[in-house]
């Protein structure tokens, strides 16, 4: 959203849109800002959640991107 303004970035975020996922970022990491991104405060991931998820994403088998592809 770095190309809109302030207002336009608010009206997007109302109507429930969101950012895609970059080429380069995991699914699981995506999916990490996705919860956290959910406009109702009691739907969103808490820091507990997110510390699991990420802990878990820490001792996964690392699958390596193919970044210059």
């Amino acid at each position: 959203f770095f190309f809109l303004s302030f207002f336009q970035v608010i009206e997007c975020i109302t109507q429930g849109r969101v950012l895609e996922r970059p080429r380069v970022c995991p699914k699981e990491v995506y999916d990490i800002m996705l919860g956290c991104w959910q406009r109702e405060p009691q739907q969103r991931l808490n820091i507990k959640e997110i510390y699991k998820i990420l802990h878990a994403l820490g001792k996964a088998t690392p699958i390596y991107l193919d970044i210059l592809g």
